[in-house]
């Protein structure tokens, strides 16, 4: 549970930083850029540095490479629990390949770097879990780390992509698929065991 906790605040803490992949809030009207900051005009180069880009988008590659890590380490634990962590990443990863290629663009990278990341982020959990074949972590270790896996991605759910849902849909829909999430999690968590 500490590790749990651990994981969580990293997350958050992570977050918050200044290189996290976010302006300071309401340094462009809520977290979007000015019309034109990406788009050309006298000031888009100020906003597009292809280093900050690739930086972001390796960090994505390396958090890719973890998810990997947690799914070979989740099936050494047993077939249920890599299944269920499978799903967990598999179901996230699409959006972070998105965002992979997205970030590497938006910073003014060529198409073809964009794509090379986004293949990198692609392959990276394979590799991930594919390495996890040449060691066996000790139950205590593997314990703690699904734990701090765990947290890390509550937050995710929590301060990202739940206030998203929200931001501008109607409550209704937006709480009936969060019910529904919910109950899928519960469903999986019990095949598991």
């Amino acid at each position: 549970m500490l590790l749990f906790t651990g994981g969580f605040l990293l997350a958050h803490v992570v977050g918050r930083l200044p290189a996290g992949g976010r302006a300071p809030h309401g340094a462009y009207g809520g977290g979007r850029a000015p019309h034109g900051a990406y788009g050309g005009g006298r000031h888009a180069d100020r906003h597009r540095v292809p280093q900050v880009g690739m930086t972001a988008a390796a960090a994505m590659v390396l958090h890719s490479l973890m998810d990997g890590v947690a799914i070979g380490a989740a099936f050494q634990a047993g077939g249920g629990m890599g299944l269920t962590v499978a799903l967990a990443v598999i179901a996230h990863d699409f959006a972070d390949g998105f965002n992979t290629y997205t970030v590497t663009s938006l910073y003014g990278n060529e198409r073809r770097k964009a794509v090379a990341m986004l293949f990198a982020a692609a392959v990276a959990p394979v590799a991930g879990a594919a390495s996890t074949l040449l060691f066996t972590m000790p139950p205590e270790l593997l314990g703690g780390y699904l734990g701090f896996f765990g947290g890390a991605l509550l937050h995710l759910a929590a301060a990202e992509i739940l206030p998203e849902a929200h931001q501008g849909r109607p409550a209704r829909p937006v709480l009936l698929c969060t019910v529904a999430g919910v109950a899928f999690i519960w469903l999986v968590t019990g095949l598991a065991e």
